[in-house]
């Protein structure tokens, strides 16, 4: 397991272990300050599916609940009914609890409709709202800029009566969209521009998911945010820095407002910002992700190439690891961007300790055993070798795989003419068969074009088990199926999405940065007992990386196999390879560090790594097999 080490520490130590927005929930409980309460609330809204940005807010309002002993509230900010739907809704709700956590509640600031009108009214009243006839563009261009002095709306004076006759017009659908808003009266001059006088309700016309035809105008975020935090009972209204400048706002509105009515202490909630979860090569504006969906340059919301938890969750990533990324990068107060490579080593710690074993080869070569036993009939004998489900986990015992004498093995692992340090097979060369016997090339058969259809090897029958009687030595384990047993398979390979490490930085159009071969799919092979290994189940492929099984599929490319009288093989998408490119940043970075270069230590040493960190093959040996060659970098 690669360190995490201090180069991702958020904070500085102040001895306590605890971030800053722990010490602020500490230092509440100390003052008695809510009561001894403490709640938080994750407050997506419901117009898309949430992303691995959303899973930090996620971990940290859960956890900071749940370590101080009080609750977190699923809240849906389902204000804007032209966008929202009860798919987003159920896919959120699975979301969450896939990640790990169970809300105290699930509430929805449409619950709120009624109580955010009358408080509405109620600044009305006190002159601290009124509804202004001007349209989006000139409301816009009154409120000046930063450095510039905004300009009243010629409505802001109107009298309090009128003001409550034309919002309840409004209410009542007496208005057509776009011809009015209600507007908070804050202050047209103050330099924080979003207090220059606020919209506070637009006029919709549009059909509510939960609340029908009811309402015809519907709130702004602002205006819903700490008012549904009140009258939940929220104490920490935990945001990300984008929403700093919108604190004062939230403040404002809160002290206007008679709370003691809640119920609650008569305490307003207080919001704190923390910096967003963002990695190199990802795109997670929602925005962005639907063009990718529509445009029909992904396969749908949970294509494994996406940054959504679905995807994630198809890919096979385990929930434990992704909360296990956000715990380890902490909570800062300055935004920065992680290399993926990170949370990618956090996903192969945890399937290195769960994951069963199996063989598969992705891009079959036959290989021929040519003193392979037959019996009387002529027909060559089948084996079975035992071999280890984990050898992370005995408890996950052993399994039989079934050995004859024509096999399928790697394409990478033969070479007629082998270069430099490659210890697989090539004539003359004898290897390591996994859980079965050392093999030595004798022959090749090549077709037409000089491409090698058919490697041929003599086995010897004492080194069943991997080990010779005589002592002798191999320097590469390879992997095999049998080729009278073999189950076709699909496995689908992914590169990044992205190539540019920042998508869109060049042009503007994150979209001219797309990885043009971010996927491939191949057609394979593998042992038996993949038949055991579950839709949703994460299997090492031995020497080729983690794959999560998806079920069967009847489209994949089975023509290609080598078992061809399948019509229907199952899909495997890699999760992460074998290779631990966060190890390979980090050994970069030390050597950097000692040649006195800056480049690698930027940004916290988060900004190196490789594009693809996924490439490696079947050079990735293990246990006893050939060691990887070093990557370019």
């Amino acid at each position: 397991m690669p360190s995490r080490s201090a180069e991702i520490s958020p904070e500085p130590d102040d001895g306590s272990g605890r971030d800053f927005i722990r010490d602020l929930v500490v230092a509440d409980l100390a003052s008695a300050r809510f009561a001894g309460r403490v709640q938080t609330r994750f407050p997506p809204e419901p117009n898309g599916y949430l992303h691995i940005g959303h899973a930090k807010a996620i971990c940290l309002d859960f956890t900071v609940a749940s370590e101080f002993g009080g609750h977190c509230v699923l809240r849906f900010d389902d204000t804007n009914p032209a966008t929202e739907s009860p798919e987003y809704v159920d896919a959120i709700v699975d979301d969450v609890r896939w990640l790990g956590f169970e809300p105290h509640e699930i509430r929805y600031a449409s619950d709120y409709f009624e109580q955010l009108y009358a408080w509405a009214e109620l600044l009305i009243e006190r002159g601290l709202a009124y509804v202004d006839d001007q349209d989006a563009d000139a409301i816009s261009a009154g409120r000046g800029g930063f450095g510039s002095a905004g300009t009243e709306s010629p409505y802001r004076d109107r009298p309090v009566t009128e003001n409550l006759r034309l919002f309840r017009e409004m209410a009542a659908g007496r208005h057509p969209e776009g011809s009015r808003v209600l507007r908070a009266r804050v202050d047209m001059q103050h330099e924080n521009m979003q207090m220059r006088d606020p919209v506070m309700y637009r006029i919709r016309h549009e059909h509510h998911y939960r609340s029908g035809d009811r309402w015809c105008i519907y709130p702004t975020y602002d205006w819903a945010h700490g008012q549904s935090d009140a009258v939940e009972g929220v104490t920490h209204s935990l945001c990300t820095l984008e929403f700093r400048d919108n604190r004062a706002l939230y403040d404002w509105y809160l002290e206007h407002l008679p709370l003691g009515e809640l119920g609650h202490t008569g305490e307003r909630p207080y919001q704190t910002e923390f910096a967003r979860l963002e990695l190199n090569h990802t795109i997670t504006s929602k925005r962005v992700l639907r063009r990718l969906v529509e445009g029909g340059h992904v396969d749908g919301w949970d294509d494994p190439r996406l940054p959504t938890l679905r995807a994630l969750r198809r890919r096979g990533y385990p929930p434990a690891a992704i909360r296990e990324f956000c715990a380890s990068i902490g909570v800062a107060r300055t935004n920065s961007r992680h290399a993926p490579e990170l949370l990618e080593s956090f996903v192969r710690t945890e399937l290195n300790a769960v994951a069963p074993r199996r063989m598969a080869v992705l891009r079959p070569l036959k290989l021929v055993i040519t003193n392979w036993p037959a019996d009387d009939d002529g027909v060559p004998v089948t084996e079975y070798r035992e071999a280890v489900n984990n050898p992370e986990d005995p408890a996950a015992g052993t399994r039989q795989v079934p050995f004859s004498g024509t096999l399928w093995i790697e394409q990478d692992d033969f070479r007629l003419e082998a270069p430099p340090k490659y210890f697989r097979l090539t004539p003359g060369r004898e290897v390591r068969l996994r859980a079965g016997y050392f093999a030595r090339c004798t022959d090749a058969v090549t077709d037409d074009e000089g491409n090698v259809a058919e490697v041929h090897c003599t086995y010897d029958p004492q080194t069943s088990g991997g080990q010779a009687p005589d002592g002798r030595k191999v320097k590469a384990t390879i992997h095999w199926v049998s080729a009278q047993h073999a189950v076709p398979i699909t496995a689908a390979l992914y590169e990044r999405l992205f190539d540019a490490e920042l998508p869109g930085d060049r042009t503007g159009d994150p979209l001219d940065d797309l990885h043009p071969s971010s996927r491939e799919v191949l057609a394979g092979v593998a042992e038996p007992a993949i038949a055991d290994i579950a839709a949703g189940t994460v299997v090492q492929f031995e020497r080729l990386g983690y794959f999560c099984a998806d079920g069967p599929v009847s489209d994949s490319p089975v023509s290609d196999s080598p078992v061809s009288d399948s019509p229907v093989a199952s899909l495997f998408h890699r999760t992460v390879g074998l290779r631990d490119e966060w190890a390979n940043i980090q050994k970069r970075q030390a050597q950097a560090a000692k040649q006195g270069g800056k480049r690698g230590s930027k940004g916290g040493g988060e900004r190196g790594g490789s594009q693809g960190g996924e490439t490696g093959g079947s050079q990735g040996a293990t246990e006893g097999g050939e060691q990887p060659q070093k990557e370019a970098t």
